[in-house]
């Protein structure tokens, strides 16, 4: 048995059809339009960065600043410049929510339009290295006493930092 297809009888199925073709066309383009949740926690992950790397180098100057400060006031030492380089940037860990095999990073409402993680814990830069520039660098006595508070104050070892005499002379 052959079906033959006549283009009278496809006008008459489809004018009766159109609202069924119509709402299935519709339901079809709703499922392959992209849903903007994903997009929203893209950007919210690169604030979340970018406001990470931010406070990263504020916090590695701060730092740098206040040791200056404070190895400056120590006898002998003199006028100080302190560089510290990191090894790996201010970490976030974010909350979670587990369903089942699928894990979501929780986010909260904080206003009509602002969405925000919630930050679990903070962890601070890891140091791999200081350079104290000093005045009173080429004394030893002195030398030591800043090698022993720049270890107490970063956790670093003697040999991830260097003390330099600078161009102040001894400093005494």
């Amino acid at each position: 048995m052959r079906l033959k297809w006549d283009a009278e009888k496809g006008k008459e199925l489809l004018k009766r059809y159109q609202y069924v073709l119509l709402v299935l066309a519709l339901g079809v383009g709703l499922m392959l339009w992209p849903s903007g949740e994903e997009s929203a926690d893209t950007s919210e992950a690169e604030t979340t960065v970018r406001t990470a790397e931010t406070s990263l180098d504020d916090t590695v100057t701060d730092l740098e600043q206040r040791m200056a400060q404070a190895l400056s006031q120590m006898q002998g030492v003199g006028e100080t410049t302190v560089v510290l380089t990191v090894r790996s940037g201010t970490q976030l860990v974010l909350a979670t929510d587990e369903n089942g095999d699928k894990t979501e990073t929780v986010i909260v409402s904080a206003g009509s339009s602002q969405q925000e993680t919630v930050t679990v814990q903070e962890i601070a830069p890891q140091l791999q290295g200081a350079l104290v520039v000093c005045a009173g660098g080429g004394d030893p006595e002195v030398k030591l006493r800043v090698l022993q508070a720049v270890e107490a104050l970063t956790g670093l070892s003697a040999n991830q930092i260097s003390i330099c005499e600078g161009t102040g002379g001894n400093g005494k």
